[in-house]
């Protein structure tokens, strides 16, 4: 079981990170605490040390997806609408920028997961491959496919 100066390092190391993934997959405020508080609550139950920080950060990747998974299948998450699906949110942000995230967010699950971990949080092909459980060249398959509709989405705006 992790010390409290572990757990402590480790939030902070990793907040901002697992909140952005929570935010991908659920898009709601209060479900993303939830689920970074599930991801911690499990991180503090863990009894094997971690081989090195990266499979540490890893762990806690595959442990947000899939509690993100696992609420979003829930017979009471299916027969629900959020508050933030029925009201348009107030993002303060450029507009371009906004532009590009709604794009992001409006690409199907697959595409848009792959393209978060590899841009957002710089992994490799390879890397994504073993968190999401998916061959290498599946995921470079994704991620050139998630880019060509981010392009159509997009326009022929330059977005770099």
């Amino acid at each position: 079981m992790p010390s409290e100066q572990e757990i402590n390092r480790a939030v902070d190391r990793y907040a901002d990170m697992l909140r952005r993934i929570c935010m991908l997959y659920m898009k709601n405020e209060a479900d993303c605490e939830d689920i970074f508080q599930t991801v911690f609550l499990k991180y503090l139950q863990r009894k094997e040390p971690f081989q090195s920080q990266e499979h540490e950060k890893a762990w806690l990747i595959r442990v947000a997806i899939n509690a993100c998974k696992d609420l979003r299948r829930s017979f009471f998450r299916s027969r629900t609408l959020s508050l933030d699906e029925i009201a348009e949110p107030a993002v303060a942000m450029p507009s371009d920028h906004r532009e590009v995230l709604e794009a992001v967010l409006s690409l199907p699950q697959k595409y848009k997961e792959v393209i978060y971990l590899h841009y957002y949080e710089e992994y490799t092909a390879p890397q994504i491959g073993k968190l999401l459980h998916k061959n290498t060249n599946t995921v470079y398959s994704l991620l050139a496919r998630g880019r060509t509709l981010l392009k159509e989405k997009l326009g022929d705006a330059d977005y770099e």
